[in-house]
């Protein structure tokens, strides 16, 4: 059996399965977006990593050195957000081939220090070699919860609603200009910084987990499409998306409208928002939703509904059931020269 057919979700099982362990009590391995460490009684370690490789999470020529150590960084922080915790230190380890610029790290570098600075995060090590031809990124973030309120993936409740933080689509959006060479006007610059400088939730996750009706968490990496269905496999539930009621920017919808794009399906889709995917105690909806609009100047935006696991995941438009024509990413399906989330054409 090939990668490709197995997928993404399977081949993390699969693994999963041939490294299971049993684990020490308190603690979380795979399934998250952190592992969770105990560290007393009132505390827990957070650990996330993630890897961005040339020519599958970005092209050389198309991102600035400093936008990709920002951006590097800033996929980990939006992990240690999705758990409610403060990120604390990070370790860097980068291949690069023999021909980049000295230059070309130090802007990298300054990139990665700048967001590193805005959140109190120390960069502590890491390694460096060779690579033959594409840049490799890997970056571990260690971060610290309060262990009592930690959101996890498999908390969703059925009843719930399905809500995210902040406009979607922006990123992926933002890749399909760059992949086709579009015109930068200012909308199309608005959506490419959204795809090259995401803003992790930190703020937004923290306080979140602080509330006892916000159940299921994680960030919005891959898509909702995709990134819900990772909710409902560890929470063994259904889910019910409204489209119409998925939050769309305005230059979104500008720039959609000027080349004729399906703005709702790329929302859908696209990924690489890293804004939080969040299920929330429909009695206390209302309220949360208001306190959350007077924190951060925007809404929490309620986009769907938990229902039971045979439900399956269900999209309608405007009361009607509607079948996606593209879904979310999977860096296993998706062929070695697709770029990550490029939504359809």
């Amino acid at each position: 059996m090939k990668l490709s057919e197995l997928g993404e979700f399977g081949c993390i099982k699969r693994a999963s399965e041939i490294v299971r362990q049993t684990l020490p009590a308190g603690v979380v391995g795979i399934g998250d977006d952190c592992a969770v460490i105990p560290i007393d009684s009132a505390k827990s370690l957070l650990v996330t990593t993630d890897m961005l490789v040339e020519n599958i999470h970005f092209i050389r020529e198309k991102i600035q050195p400093f936008e990709l150590g920002y951006k590097s960084l800033a996929v980990n922080l939006s992990d240690i957000a999705a758990m409610g915790g403060d990120p604390q230190s990070a370790f860097i380890s980068i291949a690069v081939p023999l021909n980049i610029e000295v230059e070309w790290m130090d802007e990298f570098y300054s990139g990665l220090k700048q967001l590193a600075n805005s959140f109190g995060v120390y960069i502590l090590g890491g390694d460096t070699t060779q690579s033959k031809n594409d840049i490799v990124v890997n970056i571990t973030v260690l971060g610290i919860a309060q262990s009592h309120s930690i959101k996890y993936r498999s908390q969703a409740t059925v009843g719930d609603c399905i809500c995210v933080t902040d406009c979607i689509g922006d990123s992926g959006a933002g890749l399909k200009l760059i992949l086709n060479n579009l015109e930068v006007d200012t909308d199309a610059h608005y959506l490419i910084q959204r795809h090259h400088l995401p803003r992790p939730q930190i703020q937004e996750g923290k306080w979140l987990a602080a509330k006892s009706a916000v159940h299921a968490m994680m960030d919005v990496s891959d898509g909702v499409d995709s990134d819900i269905q990772r909710i409902m496999e560890r929470s063994s539930c259904g889910a019910h998306i409204e489209l119409e009621r998925l939050p769309i920017s305005q230059e979104l919808r500008r720039v959609s409208e000027k080349y004729q794009w399906d703005p709702l399906l790329i929302a859908a889709t696209g990924g690489e928002d890293y804004c939080l995917l969040v299920t929330v105690s429909q009695d206390e909806y209302e309220d949360i939703a208001s306190e959350f609009e007077k924190t951060f100047g925007r809404k929490l935006q309620k986009i769907g509904t938990i229902m039971e696991q045979n439900f399956g995941l269900q999209y309608s438009l405007n009361r009607k059931i509607v079948q996606l024509q593209s879904h979310g990413y999977d860096h296993f399906i998706h062929t070695q020269d697709t770029p990550k989330n490029l939504p359809p054409s």
